[in-house]
This record gives structure tokens, C-alpha cells and sequence, in this order.
């Protein structure tokens, strides 16, 4: 996990619980500090019980018959403190951990501060008429951009339908709740959006890769989606053993052997490739893409941008994502030049898109600029 380091959390405290109150997130700064101080305290006692055993093992051969007798009993009454420290340490450790995966990255300074999405900035607007746009400038022009039509607009669900092209009925009944169908055209535009940005992202000197959708939970967890967004993946079930078939038709499915997540993104899969690697300065930067299906169960977005291929369990996405030096303004070089090569595939398809700059109420506890 791309955590804080502790020193850093304990040094900068007002920092952190400011970040902890701009993002919403769930947590008792305090009660993570006194954790860490239980903690080290506890470890320096085990470091202590440890040494008297050390010493008294290079003590023991010198000692008479009747001395060791004395030094082995005390032994074992130190063993004895060892290990009920030792499940001490265990159960405040995890304590720890937990709360520890929970602290909030502090956000870039040019990050907005609001507590929902109504708090996000236009930064940037483009259309291919007026080119790029600044609001700070440009907001007459900007009032141009919406197309006008002398005809009554219709949206994607009444057109994808009358032209054959997306089955929700069909979609709903076979998945449930945001199921779909793609048909006929439709199948063909998105493989061949998908054929473009992989051709973009060739070009641009990413490797490509088609990787595992099926993860396992360290790759969340390194990546920063668990704990935080554990109600948004689909656990899948893993197991060596043949379900048993119940009354009513239905299964029912052995202990799992593994926990297996469906990802929401290939952005666990792509990280976790390098899981234990070393790299120096000259290695870097490592630009991977990865094409994959996607799974979000979207729990408590029901009813918010429903209608329509919004906010859909499944969906296909090409994903980019650069290793590189741990300096602000190295990676804030490459998340301009990753937004400017998803800014270039809607300036190919002459789309008018405007660039939000995400506020802290909005984005990911692990995030420091959206």
C-alpha cells in the first residue's frame, strides 16, 4: 500500500486530520497515534525481554549446575511474558494497520475544497470550432459550445433503441440492475474506440497488456482501492469443489479456498506486475497500458445518473498508468501528459469535452490531485 510513513503522520498531525476533514473519510487520527505510541512501546519491551535472553544465553556455559537451574526458570518465565506480548502486538498491530490504510493522502494545493461533486472546477473547455477555452477568459465563447439543433434532441437510450443499437430490457432481465445489451453498430464503435486508444497508447511508447481481471487482495490493497472502496468490488468465489445443488434449483457453494476480487479498473493488475520490484532512477519512467473488462457493483449510487449506460456494473476500459521517480513534480508531469492523451482521443473524435479539477469531497482518500 502507498501509504504514509508514520514519522511523517506524527510530524504533520494538523495536516492530516485537515486532509481527513476535506475528504470525508472515516477516521480518528488520534486514536491511530495513540495505537503507534502502544505500539512502540510494546516492541521496545519485547526488544528488552529479547536482550535479557541473549545475554543470559552467552551467561549460561560459565555459570555452575545449580546457577543455570535458576537462570532456566527465569528463562521461562520471560518465555512466558514473550509470548502474551507477543499476541499483545499481534492484535494492536492489526489495529494499526487498519487505521493506518485508512489515512487520506494531504491533496495538491491547487485542489478545490468542497465537501460533494458540486465542488468540482471547470479548468478547461474544447470544442473544434474555438479550440481550448479557459473559463477564467473565455466564458462568453464557452455559452457557444452546446450545439444548437432545429429539432428536438433526443438521448442515447431512445436513439441506441429505435436504431437497434442497446437493449436495456434484455440487459436488466439477464444481469440485473444496470444490465445491458450492445448491439449491431453499437459492438463495432466501441472495438473500434478501443482499437484507437491502443494504437494511441503504441504510439505514446506504453506496453501493452491484457491483464488478469481476477486479482487477488494485495493488488487492491497495494493499489489503494481496499479498504476504502471494498463495497464497490464484486468478491468472486474460488473453490476446488463442485457446488451442491439445493431445493429450488439453486447451488450452494463450498468454503472458498482463495478470495478473489473482480477489479473495477486494471489499474490493481497493472501495479501489481511489479509487486516486490526494485527499480533505479535509469529503469524509470515504466508507461503500461492495460485493456480489460471492468466490474463496480456502484453500491450507493442507485438512482444517481441511472438512466442510461451510466454507472453500469460492467464495461470495457483501456487504462494508462507510469511508474516514476516519488517527486511531485515529476508525477504531476506525467498525469498532464496522460490527460493530454485522453484529451487527444476526444479531439480525434471532434468531441467537445470540458477537464474538471476534481475538489477533496470527490476524490479517492489515497489521491493527491484529480
Amino acid at each position: 500500500m502507498l501509504m504514509l510513513d508514520i514519522k511523517f503522520i506524527r510530524d504533520n498531525a494538523d495536516k492530516i486530520k485537515k486532509a481527513i476533514t476535506d475528504k470525508r473519510v472515516n477516521l480518528n487520527l488520534d486514536e491511530l497515534l495513540d495505537l503507534d505510541t502502544k505500539r512502540r512501546n510494546l516492541l521496545t519491551e519485547m526488544e528488552g525481554l529479547q536482550a535479557t535472553k541473549n545475554k543470559v544465553s552467552k551467561e549460561i556455559p560459565k555459570l555452575s549446575e545449580e546457577e543455570k537451574k535458576i537462570r532456566f526458570a527465569e528463562m521461562k518465565e520471560v518465555d512466558v511474558k514473550t509470548d502474551a506480548l507477543k499476541e499483545q502486538i499481534k492484535i494492536v498491530q492489526a489495529d494499526y494497520d487498519r487505521l493506518m490504510y485508512m489515512v487520506p493522502n494531504i491533496p495538491s494545493p491547487e485542489t478545490p475544497i468542497a465537501p460533494d461533486s458540486s465542488g468540482n472546477l471547470a479548468w478547461r473547455y474544447w470544442n473544434q470550432a474555438l479550440g481550448v477555452l479557459d473559463p477564467t477568459k473565455d466564458a462568453e465563447k464557452i455559452k457557444e459550445i452546446p450545439p444548437k439543433f432545429d429539432f428536438e434532441i433526443k438521448d442515447h437510450l431512445t436513439l441506441g433503441k429505435a436504431l437497434d443499437l442497446v437493449d436495456i430490457e434484455a440487459g436488466v432481465k439477464t444481469s440485473g440492475f444496470r444490465g445491458y445489451y450492445l448491439k449491431n453498430e453499437a459492438v463495432l464503435m466501441q472495438q473500434g474506440l478501443i482499437m484507437l486508444a491502443l494504437k494511441k497508447m503504441r504510439e505514446k511508447g506504453f506496453t501493452l497488456t491484457i491483464p488478469p481481471v481476477l486479482v487477488r487482495e494485495f493488488a487492491l490493497v497495494g493499489s489503494g482501492h481496499f479498504p476504502a472502496g471494498r463495497p464497490e468490488i464484486y468478491q468472486a468465489i474460488e473453490t476446488k469443489d463442485l457446488p451442491v445443488p439445493t431445493a429450488g434449483g439453486s447451488f450452494q457453494y463450498p468454503d472458498s479456498k482463495e478470495e478473489l476480487f473482480l477489479a473495477g479498473t486494471s489499474e490493481p493488475s497493472l501495479l501489481a506486475y511489479f509487486e516486490g520490484k526494485t527499480f533505479t532512477e535509469k529503469d524509470l519512467p515504466i508507461k503500461m497500458c492495460g485493456v480489460s473488462s471492468c466490474f463496480r457493483s456502484e453500491i450507493g449510487s442507485y438512482g444517481k445518473d441511472a438512466k442510461g449506460l451510466y454507472r453500469v456494473h460492467e464495461f470495457v476500459k483501456v487504462e494508462q498508468v507510469v511508474l516514476c521517480k516519488a517527486e511531485i513534480i515529476e508525477s504531476d508531469k506525467w498525469l498532464e501528459d496522460m490527460r493530454e492523451i485522453a484529451e487527444s482521443m476526444l479531439q480525434d473524435l471532434k468531441l467537445p469535452y470540458r477537464v474538471l479539477n476534481i475538489c477533496t469531497g470527490d476524490m479517492g482518500a489515497g489521491k493527491y490531485k484529480t
